[in-house]
């Protein structure tokens, strides 16, 4: 159990998890396979080096990426996250005290609080990986996964993976070709919707809105307002002159 705890922790820390056939980027699901040689900078890389160069190319710190993340996700308030990054520079806790306007007794405290808060997490997550491996959920009652782009985690987001495929059936007409028969005015049901509809997209890549229009275009003719919402909820990112569109969390 602690090796599987160990195991999920170092992914996070790295950005990227192994998979049978590769090393996958866990901002933007990237595949690496392995055996594949990468020519990366003029120079050449097996798979998890060439995943861990994609990461700081593309992504930049992780650290700073998992800061990014929001409250309800890291459960840090923004005095927190400034401690943290504090912290990661080597500051002392006399510099960091100076910095925030508080004592060097407080930022010891708070150390202090954040070490106990990883300790209580560890426990939390054996406890709750003991308790999925007593009682496997079935399929059908499983939640589904929140995408990363999620700009605010609330009840919008908690779907099973039966209530997504009845909302799917029910909102789309085929799924290939991908149409969709209308545009759903609850949350809960766009967020399936458009879910789905960013699985067509490419990872890692920039479109140009004529692009992105033409996809969606062929999927509703309302197409402006399926982009709208795929920026609104999170799904994707533009530039500002709206030249360029791209998955959310590949940035």
């Amino acid at each position: 159990m602690a090796k599987q705890e160990e195991r999920y922790l170092e992914e996070i820390k790295n950005g990227y998890r192994e998979e049978a056939n590769g090393y996958r980027c866990s901002f933007c699901e990237q595949l690496f396979e392995k055996g594949e040689i990468f020519h990366i900078d003029d120079r050449f890389f097996d798979a998890e080096r060439a995943v861990k160069i994609h990461i700081c190319k593309q992504h930049g710190s992780v650290f700073d990426r998992l800061m990014e993340t929001d409250k309800k996700q890291n459960g840090l308030t923004d005095v927190q996250k400034q401690l943290l990054r504090l912290m990661k520079e080597g500051n002392s806790d006399k510099e960091i005290a100076k910095i925030t306007g508080t004592s060097a007794s407080t930022v010891r405290h708070q150390r202090f609080v954040f070490k106990e808060k990883a300790k209580q997490a560890r426990l939390f997550l054996a406890m709750y990986e003991l308790a999925l491996e007593q009682a496997e959920q079935p399929q059908e009652e499983k939640l589904v996964e929140v995408h990363m782009g999620a700009n605010m985690i609330d009840d919008r987001f908690i779907t099973t993976v039966a209530e997504s495929e009845q909302i799917l059936n029910t909102m789309f007409a085929s799924f290939e070709p991908l149409k969709l028969k209308q545009f759903p005015g609850r949350d809960k049901k766009k967020i399936v919707v458009l879910r789905r509809i960013t699985e067509g997209l490419d990872y890692g890549r920039h479109y140009s809105e004529q692009e992105i229009n033409a996809y969606l275009k062929d999927i509703y003719s309302d197409f402006v307002t399926i982009r709208r919402a795929l920026i609104e909820y999170g799904f994707l990112m533009r530039t500002e002159d709206c030249s360029e569109y791209w998955v959310k969390g590949t940035d």
